[in-house]
């Protein structure tokens, strides 16, 4: 089992985020991350996180570059390289009464702010996409950011938010879908007109031509229930690929296939392959099961490059405390543990401290948050090649 290295140390407390957002420069040698000096409790609007910039060939060598007070433990500020650049990176921060987005080109210092933050950019870095994180953190507090009321607190399905267009390079941002409109598509497993409902996880595909959204709804104090969707960058041809009302994590594999854990009628709670086709779900032959008996639990699924091993990890569960990393290779059934990584009790609920596997651009080191040691939760990475071959 390949070594976990920490590329960070206390006493400040270091983590990166969600899966999947880019980690690494393209040469794979400068790492982001964020900073900050408390834990075990929910950031308020005063929180600050520094941000910074790991030299994996320099011992480690942490730089701050930045900070942000618009965050949450899960998935820090949206903080990312820029896609296609080899210099600027790009993160969420709040000023005055909304939420903005800094860029900043770590090799010259140059940093510009547009009036709006960032959830998911296209491979090419010119386009992203974003929800309302007002309403996330209204909804289910831990994912979106505190310091902003949201306005639309007591509508159950506003039509004037929902998911923005905005141009990287102009700083054009237009609505191009509305919570209405997506509430209103009919739900096959119940009546939803009564439910209040939010929008959250977006990710664009591997080719940029169309991004997946999650649409979440409540009702009154009840637990959500989701479905799977994914639309053009337009917002017209959106289509509901699962619609059973579970879906969770989720990646693209390719332009027209996405691997997700959700409850099917076949084979109940696993991991699936989808095809990005309107009610793919409920076609015969358009929805496969991916390691029926080996990714048997839910967690944070990519693909590596060239889409032969998927990189996965577990929550804790039963009586265990531990959290596994590993990689399966769908073609073989093969699956390679990368290690067990014990999540101590504090560690639970919004400020747990999840895997969140991430990989450099060639696939050959694995990053992860983990709070195994004795000095709260920080970064280490795994060396992979060897195993990937």
């Amino acid at each position: 089992m390949p070594a976990a290295r920490a590329i960070t140390t206390g006493p400040g407390h270091h983590w990166f985020g969600y899966y999947d957002k880019l980690q690494l420069d393209p040469a794979g040698r400068r790492a982001l991350g964020m900073e900050v000096d408390f834990e075990h409790r929910s950031p308020t609007d005063a929180d600050s996180i520094a941000i910074g910039v790991i030299d994996l060939e320099d011992g480690d060598r942490w730089e701050p570059v930045g900070e942000s007070r618009s965050w949450c433990w899960q998935q820090g500020c949206m903080l990312q390289w820029r896609p296609g650049s080899s210099s600027q990176i790009l993160w969420n921060d709040r000023q005055a009464d909304r939420f903005v987005c800094h860029r900043l080109d770590v090799n010259t210092g140059q940093r510009d702010t547009m009036p709006h933050p960032i959830y998911t950019v296209s491979p090419d870095g010119r386009t992203a996409v974003l929800p309302d994180f007002r309403r996330i953190q209204d909804m289910r507090p831990g994912y979106g950011y505190p310091g902003l009321p949201d306005p639309n607190a007591g509508v159950l399905a506003p039509d004037d938010v929902g998911i923005w267009r905005l141009d990287l390079d102009s700083g054009a941002c237009d609505l191009i879908l509305s919570i209405a409109q997506i509430a209103a598509v009919p739900f096959p497993e119940g009546d939803l007109s009564e439910a209040k409902h939010y929008f959250n996880h977006l990710l664009f595909g591997p080719d940029g031509q169309r991004f997946i959204f999650l649409h979440r709804w409540r009702f009154g104090d009840g637990g959500f229930n989701t479905r799977l969707l994914t639309s053009n960058l337009e917002g017209t041809d959106v289509r509901v690929v699962d619609d059973y009302g579970h879906t969770s994590h989720f990646i693209w594999r390719d332009p027209e296939h996405i691997l997700a854990w959700s409850r099917h009628p076949s084979q109940q709670d696993r991991f699936y392959l989808y095809r990005d086709a309107d009610g793919a779900c409920r076609t015969d032959g358009m929805v496969q099961v991916v390691g029926p008996d080996a990714m048997v639990v839910n967690g944070h699924c990519s693909y590596l490059p060239g889409a032969e091993w998927i990189l996965n990890d577990t929550y804790p569960g039963g009586d265990s405390s531990s959290q596994e990393l590993y990689l399966y290779q769908p073609a073989t059934g093969r699956r390679v543990s990368l290690g067990h990584f014990e999540a101590p009790s504090p560690y639970r609920g919004e400020w747990r401290c999840d895997l969140h596997p991430r990989f450099s651009p060639d696939g050959t080191t694995v990053i992860v948050d983990s709070a195994h040691g004795d000095c709260g939760r920080q970064m280490y990475a795994i060396e992979v090649g060897d195993l990937i071959g």
